[in-house]
């Protein structure tokens, strides 16, 4: 797999996945974010599955390297993009989810495993990993028995009220 990898210093996934909307489409994209921690914590982009000619030259910075070798070997990487994202809207069967994307797997932390029946309230916001060479998708028990994305697209920041 050809991975590109791109160290343009975001801050946040806001402004990584802002940029990754400008990337064109095409049908085998995945396009991933990683985090970098230390002192100059920022989130690396990482593409695949395009053609990546019409990029100019990516910063080859230690991050980007390590993290297009973690995304090439599918071992990180959050997928902002891929293969049937747009499809993944609304509430859906697990089978249904997995049927219509590139994920490969859908785990339920804080919960019994999930089943292919189990309802997916999607919260139109799916950012599965890279785990073992598969997308995962991390999830977690929500209000009438389904389950939802464990990350959610609007998060409270940490300590917000103090």
């Amino acid at each position: 797999m050809n991975v590109r990898g791109f160290d343009l210093g975001h801050r946040g996934t806001v402004a990584a996945e802002h940029w990754l909307a400008t990337v064109p489409d095409g049908p085998g994209l995945i396009a991933c974010t990683h985090f970098v921690p230390g002192p100059r914590a920022r989130v690396v982009i990482t593409l695949a599955g395009i053609d990546l000619t019409v990029f100019p030259p990516p910063e080859e910075s230690q991050a980007a390297q390590a993290a297009m070798k973690n995304h090439r070997d599918g071992h990180s990487g959050r997928a902002v993009r891929f293969p049937g994202v747009r499809d993944l809207t609304g509430t859906m069967q697990v089978a249904d989810l997995l049927a219509a994307s590139a994920i490969d797997d859908v785990r339920v932390i804080g919960g019994p495993p999930a089943t292919p029946e189990d309802l997916l309230d999607t919260r139109d916001f799916v950012r599965p990993q890279w785990e073992n060479g598969r997308l995962v998708l991390i999830a977690t028990p929500a209000p009438g028995g389904h389950i939802a994305p464990f990350e959610v697209p609007n998060p409270t920041p940490c300590c917000a009220n103090h």
